[in-house]
């Protein structure tokens, strides 16, 4: 039986109070990580590392694992120091991503030379993908590990330092859930909760099942304590992650499951904005538009990929929708939430693709005003079905549609950009996000839609922290970001967060003093338990709050423009960090 079973009926309240009943059933014990004797060296220091992440959120995540199991078992942080221990950890989706792996293994190898002790281990999913080929490649390498064993890191590392020679281990199933793992968390403010693994869908340019492997759903009693564990660290912001996440609960047989999961995590005390990523149109139902249009904590964001805009297309490529059902989707979601800024994932240059057929996706994007769309050219993956379809299309003719589509999407972003400029915007105030913050002297933040905002902070006023949320008003709109200067120096409307007092006890703690008060828990400390949840009473409305859906005149349209060049405008579920966009 489903454990989200019987909430089917249920309005709002009632399941909110169902939440607790999720946690009735026992957790999986936190995977815990032995001290390892590889951690230190002969004179008894503690060797540093550093982790590298290639490619999707997901791996930004696993990097995460990865470092709370190496801390754990006694590893420090490099801190920009060049490191003892460098872990690759790849991605396989991407045209170039062996030269990105080879070109950083290469490098390595020369400081590896003159770097006593030193080792690198490779994981992630092209390790999956090639196994040995990274030994015979790179024999310099010392570790290569896969998608489904990372937490067999830290001893893999001992057992090559003892043994003298490289290990590799590749396993073909998930040897635990990366979430039972301790964890590292980048950010203090904001962090991913995993709610599954693997993909059952199979798209024909699609290599990630094949990596990753059937899906694996998490017992939703599990993602509400992690959740859980985030606030009471000082988090307000949680994005949920899965290659699938709207057929969450097919494990357990329950269609509905994630929006009872949004409902669900709606209810925790303190928490202030979830996101999700990345839904599949075939699967999106009416439950989940309810759930996210009568949560007030789910923020009126989605990201939905489209891929082609050609029925013919999408066929070929088994994406199991058609071009009308997808924008009956979006009417569908605009109806309830007149102000979701909506983005999108395309690829041009697909096998066969003809003019005709961009034009149609010319014509979709037109329809739905994305807020951004992430644009791809095809490129071969060995081993996909796609790779050997005939009619591949000529490079010059993929890049021309590439640019044509990228023009279009920029003026459309262009001007649903333009038309907030004069609105206010809550921000949630983030730790560098700008590229040129610090010649600017502006800071960033995200608004309830995720759009990226530059603002000021005038001459007296407070200054915010990382975590912390402002109210400004913008004044200048690009396709990529906007802007929020303050024309008559009126001091900045901050709400002081726990995300905030989070951020300041990190900054303590990284200097060496006293942190002073603030919520309860250390931000970037490595995360073992699963505690109790804590709910907030649903007959009542956290004050601090406000319903992103209650929109006032003042208030934008929260659609946003392509991504800018330091993080993207939405939330992704590529590295839109590459230059390849």
């Amino acid at each position: 039986m489903s454990p989200l079973s019987g909430a089917e009926t249920l309005n709002p309240q009632q399941s909110a109070l169902r939440a607790s009943e999720l946690l009735t059933a026992a957790l999986s014990a936190p995977t815990l990580i032995a001290p390892s004797e590889a951690a230190h060296d002969a004179q008894g220091r503690s060797r540093t590392y550093e982790v590298r992440t290639f490619g999707c959120q997901m791996n930004v995540h696993d990097s995460e694992r990865l470092s709370g199991s190496l801390e754990a078992a006694g590893y420090v942080p490099a801190d920009g120091e060049e490191a003892d221990i460098v872990v690759l950890n790849t991605c396989a989706v991407r045209e170039n991503a062996d030269n990105k792996l080879y070109g950083n293994l290469g490098q390595l190898a020369s400081v590896k030379r003159r770097h006593d002790g030193m080792q690198i281990a490779v994981g992630g999913c092209l390790a999956q993908k090639d196994k040995d080929v990274i030994l015979e490649k790179a024999p310099w390498v010392d570790v290569v590990f896969g998608t489904h064993n990372m937490g067999s890191l830290p001893s893999m590392l001992e057992r090559a330092r003892h043994n003298g020679e490289a290990q590799l281990e590749i396993l073909d199933s998930l040897e635990t859930f990366p979430s039972t793992l301790p964890t590292k968390r980048d950010s203090s403010y904001s962090g991913w909760v995993s709610i599954s693994v693997g993909c059952n869908n199979t798209c024909t340019f699609c290599i990630v099942p094949a990596l990753r492997g059937k899906e694996k759903d998490r017992r939703p009693g599990e993602i509400l304590a992690e959740i859980q564990a985030l606030v009471d660290d000082g988090a307000i912001e949680v994005t949920l992650l899965g290659q699938n996440v709207n057929s969450y609960g097919v494990e357990f047989g329950d269609r509905l499951a994630f929006g009872k999961l949004l409902r669900a995590a709606g209810t925790i005390e303190g928490l202030e904005r979830i996101r999700f990523t990345s839904p599949h149109p075939a699967a999106f139902t009416d439950d989940v538009i309810d759930a996210m249009a009568e949560t007030p904590s789910v923020m009126p964001q989605l990201h939905m990929p489209l891929q082609s805009g050609s029925d013919r297309i999408l066929k070929s490529m088994r994406r199991s929708y058609r071009s009308a059902r997808f924008l009956g989707i979006l009417d569908r979601v605009r109806a309830q939430m007149p102000h979701a800024a909506i983005s999108t994932d395309i690829i041009v240059g697909f096998p066969g693709e003809t003019e005709e057929d961009f034009q149609e996706t010319l014509r979709v994007v037109e329809l739905a005003r994305f807020a951004t769309a992430f644009t791809f050219q095809y490129s071969v993956r060995p081993g996909t079905p796609a790779a050997t379809m005939p009619d591949q299309v000529p490079k010059d003719v993929v890049q021309d549609r590439y640019e044509r589509l990228a023009a279009v999407q920029e003026r459309i972003s262009w001007e649903e950009n333009q038309a907030v400029v004069g609105r206010e915007v809550e921000l949630l105030v983030a730790n560098g996000e700008g590229r040129k913050d610090a010649d600017t002297h502006r800071l960033s933040g995200r608004a309830l839609d995720s759009r990226l905002v530059h603002f000021d902070v005038p001459e007296g006023s407070e200054l915010p922290r990382p975590g912390d949320l402002v109210t400004v008003t913008v004044t200048q709109a690009a396709p990529f970001h906007l802007i929020a200067d303050s024309g008559d120096g009126a001091p900045l409307r901050i709400r002081r967060t726990i995300a905030g007092d989070a951020w300041d006890r990190l900054e303590a703690e990284s200097c060496g003093v006293p942190s002073h008060g603030g919520a309860a828990g250390a931000p970037g400390s490595v995360s073992l338990g699963l505690p109790t949840l804590r709910q907030r009473d649903p007959r009542q409305r956290d004050p601090r709050q406000r319903d992103p859906r209650q929109q006032d005149p003042r208030l934008p349209v929260p659609r946003v423009g392509p991504p800018a060049a330091s993080g993207s405008s939405t939330t992704p579920i590529y590295d839109v960090t590459d230059g390849e966009r």
